[in-house]
């Protein structure tokens, strides 16, 4: 698939994810990838090889302070291609986009995996 076909996807599936979702997320940037990078895999799970669908990266907002200023974004990285081989159907992709998404927003906004199910997300 085309990366901007991905990345329509990955758009319809934020307009799906809960408002109460969406409405928090400031200084938040969204960014698809084709791999996650070995060395930041082995950073993040202590396996290189290790593969993800999604990361999010930076600093959750129940640790920003108010006072905080001139810090770069937060980012979620959406990967594409660990995403395409699991999922090859296309509703199939679209779900685990949509989930993906939402499980590295919630990391974003501090939430933890019990209210994630709750949503449906976990």
């Amino acid at each position: 698939m085309k990366r901007a076909e991905f990345e329509a996807l990955v758009e319809s599936a934020l307009r799906r994810i809960p408002r109460r979702f969406r409405d928090a997320m400031q200084n938040l940037g969204i960014i698809v990838e084709d791999w996650p990078d070995p060395d930041l895999m082995e950073e993040v799970t202590g396996d290189r090889d290790e593969v993800l669908y999604g990361l999010f990266t930076g600093r959750p907002l129940t640790e920003r302070r108010y006072d905080d200023w001139g810090e770069l974004p937060s980012m979620i990285h959406i990967y594409q291609k660990p995403l395409e081989e699991d999922f090859p159907n296309r509703d199939e992709l679209e779900r685990e986009i949509e989930i993906t998404l939402a499980h590295e927003i919630a990391h974003y906004l501090g939430i933890d995996e019990e209210t994630l199910d709750r949503y449906g997300y976990g």
